[in-house]
């Protein structure tokens, strides 16, 4: 019998590296990455977001080689996680 982690459609990478995150309100605010997956990611944040918000983010690397991933996305779930939040969201369109 497959584990939980075997079932999902897309394999989660862990990444925890800074993301810049833009809400509806067109303020932007720096958070963690801390997975990715072709479909979503996790991130951890200092403030609560509305389930259901959309997101703008922009993920830089650490190299010049590879340009900046951003994401439109929308919070499936957020959850207190000791000094912060934990958001769950869906990547709903890669724009770079």
């Amino acid at each position: 019998m497959k584990d939980y982690s075997e079932k999902r459609d897309f394999h989660r990478m862990q990444v925890n590296s800074e993301i810049e995150i833009t809400n509806s309100k067109g303020e932007t605010f720096i958070g963690t990455c801390r997975d990715l997956s072709a479909a979503g990611m996790q991130l951890y944040v200092d403030r609560p977001v509305v389930v259901g918000e959309e997101l703008k983010t922009v993920l830089r690397p650490t190299s010049d080689q590879f340009p900046p991933l951003e994401t439109v996305c929308e919070v499936v779930r957020c959850e207190p996680d000791g000094e912060g939040f934990l958001l769950g969201a869906n990547i709903s369109e890669v724009t770079r």
